[in-house]
Parts: C-alpha cells; structure tokens; sequence
C-alpha cells in the first residue's frame, strides 16, 4: 500500500470520498450536483485522487453466503521465521491463496492474522493442511458464528456534517 501524500485533501476531496466509499456505483453527474462543481471538475478530481493513492479500486462486495461460503474463519498464525527473504516467501503464499480475504501482520502471541472464506468444513481441514506446509509453528483457528458490524467506509466526515 502506498503511503498518503502529504499534501491536504479539501473539503469537496474528502465529500467526494465518502460519497464513493458509500456508493461507489454514483455517477459524476450525482457527485456533482451534491458537492456543487461540474461533472468534468469531479472526473479530474476522482482522476487525481486515484494517482495519488486516496482511492485503492472500486469493487462490487459480494454476499459470501449466497455463494455458498458458510464458514467464515479468523485464523492465528504464529512463526519461527525471522529472516526477511523467508518472511517475503511466506506473505507471498498467503497473498496467493484465494481463500483469504485478508491478511495482517500483528504484534503480541501471534504473528498473522487471516480471514478466510471456505464453503465447508472439508474446505477448512485442506486450507489447515496448506497453512501447516508453510513451517508455520501454531495455528489457532476461531469460527465467525454471526457478523455484528462490517463496513468499509471510514469516518472521514464529521456525523454532523
């Protein structure tokens, strides 16, 4: 991930974020008219805020339980690996395993943390022994019972704005 560039995000950059943080499918013509400038004034604007790293990709975020991915899984991974190039090896792995939709390096007893979507628990037991061919050291693996909050919009505007 790129760092963010230092220089300052207006207030119509940062209006234009949390529209497409919210509803990334708005047309410019909408943009527009809600933040009060043209349309070809917001296509440079969304233009440049994509070269400078503000906006990742736009995606369509699918329901994993309407295509049949009942477990979701938090998994703990805990290493012996401490030299760089291994380290690399190892994130590469899990950046290619399409089963995980996210990965984090962590401080304290675990090392990474992955989230990952298996249809079953057949799916889960194979995904484990793929982990276990890593020279991983511990692996602690939680269930998602039921979702409480997701989102993917950042609170980049006040509430009461």
């Amino acid at each position: 991930m790129e760092s963010i560039t230092s220089r300052v995000l207006d207030r119509v950059d940062l209006q234009i974020l949390d529209i497409l943080q919210k509803q990334a499918h708005v047309s410019n013509a909408e943009i527009a008219r809600r933040v009060n400038l043209s349309s070809p004034a917001i296509h440079s604007r969304i233009k440049r805020l994509e070269n400078e790293g503000y906006i990742n990709k736009q995606v369509a975020i699918l329901n994993p339980e309407k295509l049949g991915f009942d477990l979701l899984c938090f998994i703990f991974i805990s290493t012996n690996i401490h030299q760089a190039e291994k380290l690399d090896v190892l994130e590469d792995a899990f950046r290619q395993m399409t089963e995980v939709l996210e990965c984090h390096c962590l401080t304290g007893e675990y090392d990474y943390l992955l989230k990952v979507a298996n249809r079953d628990r057949t799916d889960l037991q194979a995904f484990i022994r793929k982990l276990n061919e890593l020279g991983i050291t511990k692996i602690q693996t939680s269930l998602g019972l039921r979702e409480i909050k997701y989102s993917t919009v950042l609170p980049i505007l006040d509430e009461h704005e």
